[in-house]
Formats: C-alpha cells, structure tokens, sequence
C-alpha cells in the first residue's frame, strides 16, 4: 500500500486558471478588501446640504476617519456592495434587514468632543415613512455642541453648555436683516461675501439673507446699507408652524395637553444630554424629553397610561440610560434641520469624523471655475 498517496507528485503540472477566472478572483479581492477599508477605516463622503455652510459647502467632497471614534461594526451585514440604503436607478432596497446584529464599536483614538464635525445615521429615519435600521440610515452631518452629562440652552442663538458660553464657528452662518437704501446688491457682491436665501422684502426696503458675522461686517460698510441686524427669534416664543424637540414628538406626556415648551431654533433648553448609567426621573416634564431615546433608541415598550408610565410592562418612575448621547447642530444655523429638531443622538448612530476635503465641486459656476482649488485637502476645523 502506499503510504504517501497525500503527497503531491512533482511531475504533476499546476493547472493554469483562465482568465475569466483570474479577473473574478481580482474583482472579489477588490471588492473584500474596499469593504473592509470603508468600514473599518476610511470613508468618502460628500456635502448634500447648505446646513453646514461656510464651514463645509455644497460640493465639499471629505474623507470621514473610522478610527478616531471607533469603527461601529456592520449592524446590518447582508447589503449589496458600495450602496448605502438604496440601489441607484432601481430604488429598491439594498439590504436585508432580516439579519440584525449587536451593537458594537471598537477601541478609538478618543471621544467626541464639543466642535468635532461628525458624520451620523440620522435619528429621524427610525420613523415613518423609512423604518431604517440603525446602519442603513441617511449619513448626515454636524458639529457636536454637547456631549453626554452636558446641560445645554442656546439664549440668543448663543449656545451655553452647563451656563459657559460655547465657542461658535468661525465660519458659521445664520440669518440677518439687512435695510437699504431701495437699491439691490450687486451680484458680484452677493458672490464674495457668500450670501445666500437672499430674499428682498415685498417694499423694497431691504432683504433676509444667510451669511457669516464677517461678510455681515462688511455689509454694514457699504453705502447702500442702513442696518444689518441678526434675525433672532425671540425667548419665550414657540414657533408653531416649525416646532422643535420635544413639541415635534408629542407622542409622551402624561397629562392631557403637552407640556407647555416655549423654545425656538434661537432661544431653547436648558436640557440635560443623557450619558450612560444616568438615571433620570420620569414625571410629566421629563417623558416628553427623554421618552423617544427611551423607546425608540433603547429598544423599550414604553406606555402611558394617565399618569402612570410603564416601561417594559412594569411601571415606572425612573429609568437609567444604557446608552451616550450628543447634541448636534450645524454651522449654518438657521438652515439646519439637527438636534433641535430630532433631539438627542445616539451613540450606535456615529459614523466617524470629518477629517478633510480632497476635492470641492462647485455645480453652479463656470465650467472653468467648477473646482474651488483652494478648498482641495484642506482640513476640517
């Protein structure tokens, strides 16, 4: 008997594989080892909204950092190459969400900080109409404001974190009344000084438009110009027509009408950002605040009945969060739909953190003048 049939023969020639097979094995290879980078490591991403203007532009593309967070691991893992959400062209779904893994992240370089522009699943996608998984959801993007434990109000558009003021970004925008003379800007001007929703006053007395402190400087010494004033909402009024959080969600509350909240985009809070192992009192004024991340975020049943709340069947007057939380905002501040709005962001929603732009298309201008060249690899602060 032979003992050494296991054993090739060397005469035995390597068959050759074909060419089609050589390119699958090549196009598998590439497509393992790209997944693993993008989730793992490094990502692209490109500016789709104005809510982050002048920090970040329409057209900015980025390089999002995995590591300096952690990457999250693939919580929907069954999904069709390079897609997101959606197929292109088809529309349909790109995942299957009949496998749905564990929360986890791996060890970063460090924690979120207060100013660090974030890339994030936006929260709102757990609702109607999308009903998202976690992962799957549209990756939007912010500057952090605060960061779990935080006590966070804004007075005046100026945002407060536990009673010091914040530092604001240097290149944000917001909203000002500008009065004139009757005549209309130049637009070359309205070009260089980035003004944008410019919109003119049905007398002809002037305009609202979206802009920096610096460009909104630079308007008031211009002749033409009378006055150019902040356009803040005043404290102690709700906006009915475009309520925030927690009036937008008034599914939680204990009594018959919702708690009276007389906040604005300009004038809100103060409120307290839950941080993991926090345990909060649950009464009539803080259900409708925290309810959402208590249901929706933590996997929770939560029910009211009367005045009475029961959290997984069992009532309760307190509950102690398993999860971190932050407060996001963009720079473009009265042109951003964020925390203000949805409230306060998960942790299993971080994507990662802007960390550069390597090319800035700008699809309004020029053929010649698409490519804002002083914008390219340029840091993101």
């Amino acid at each position: 008997m032979n003992w050494k049939f296991w054993k090739k023969n060397k005469g035995e020639t390597k068959k050759k594989k074909s060419a089609t097979r050589e390119w699958a094995d090549a196009i598998v290879f590439a497509v393992i080892a790209a997944t693993l980078i993008r989730t793992l490591f490094i990502e692209a991403y490109v500016i789709p909204s104005g809510s982050m203007e002048s920090s970040l532009l329409i057209g900015d593309y980025l390089f999002v950092s995995k590591v300096n967070y952690g990457a999250r691991l693939p919580i929907t893992p069954v999904a069709f190459p390079f897609t997101h959400h959606t197929m292109p062209l088809l529309g349909t779904k790109a995942y299957w969400d009949g496998i749905q893994l564990p929360y986890y992240r791996l060890p970063g370089f460090s924690d979120i900080k207060k100013g660090d522009i974030v890339v994030f699943n936006a929260p709102i996608e757990a609702d109607s109409p999308y009903f998202r998984p976690v992962d799957k959801r549209e990756n939007i993007i912010k500057r952090c404001q605060g960061t779990p434990g935080d006590t966070l109000s804004v007075i005046d558009a100026q945002v407060y974190i536990n009673g010091k003021p914040e530092a604001t970004a240097v290149h944000g925008e917001m909203a000002y009344n500008v009065k004139t003379d009757g005549s209309q800007l130049n637009s070359q001007v309205v070009e260089e000084l980035h003004l944008t929703d410019l919109a003119y006053f049905t007398d002809n007395s002037g305009f609202r438009v979206n802009t920096t402190v610096e460009s909104a400087k630079t308007l008031k010494g211009y002749s033409n110009i009378k006055s150019v004033t902040a356009d803040i909402s005043p404290k102690g009024l709700a906006d009915t027509l475009n309520p925030v959080y927690p009036v937008k969600y008034p599914r939680y509350k204990t009594t018959v009408n919702f708690p009276h909240y007389s906040w604005n985009i300009d004038n809100y809070g103060p409120i307290i950002i839950p941080k993991k192992g926090w345990t909060v009192k649950l009464d009539s004024l803080t259900i409708p605040v925290y309810g959402r991340a208590i249901e929706i975020y933590e996997h929770n049943k939560v029910k009211i009945v009367g005045h009475d709340i029961f959290i997984n069947d069992k009532k309760a007057d307190t509950y102690t969060f398993k999860m971190n939380y932050y407060w996001m905002m963009g720079d473009n501040r009265h042109n951003s739909e964020d925390s203000r709005f949805w409230g306060f962001l998960p942790e299993d929603h971080v994507v990662g953190k802007a960390l550069f732009t390597w090319m800035s298309i700008d699809s309004t201008a020029s053929f010649v003048n698409k490519i804002r060249w002083n914008r390219l690899f340029r840091g993101i602060h």
